[in-house]
């Protein structure tokens, strides 16, 4: 009878486990966090001279890769993680020279690429023109 009862309460305790990963996944997924309807974005543009340029987008998109390519900001290549950005505001990249485009909000590097980095109104991003893959 005790064997009986371990196991159902090793049972019980396996579901709440489960039941709260799943909880946790669910809100700190980034797909499952987009505002729908209409947001005002702010993109700060670095570029490699260092020079800066700011962009006010009104978007309805919920994904940041929708609302830049909606105003012809962003372009580069599609692979299988995403949209690689190889052109900002018409500076393109070198990639023999280790050239790239680092995403941030807030200053904090991004662990989405510009495909499932859901918008929300307010939002300030910022996309630097990098020299260099060792940072």
């Amino acid at each position: 009878m005790a064997k009986n009862k371990k196991t159902v309460i090793v049972g019980v305790v396996f579901l709440v486990l489960v039941a709260a990963l799943a909880l946790v996944w669910h809100f700190c997924n980034p797909a499952n966090n987009t505002q729908v309807g209409a947001k005002e974005i702010t993109v700060t543009v670095t570029h490699g001279d260092g020079s800066t340029k700011e962009f006010t987008i009104s978007t309805d998109e919920e994904y940041l890769r929708a609302a830049l390519e909606s105003q012809k900001l962003i372009s580069g290549d599609d692979n299988e993680y995403g949209l690689y950005i190889k052109t900002v505001d018409g500076e393109t990249v070198n990639e023999a020279n280790q050239e790239w485009w680092y995403l941030s909000k807030g200053g904090q590097m991004l662990n989405t690429g510009v495909d499932d980095t859901p918008i929300a109104d307010g939002d300030c991003f910022e996309l630097s023109f990098t020299v260099g893959y060792d940072f």
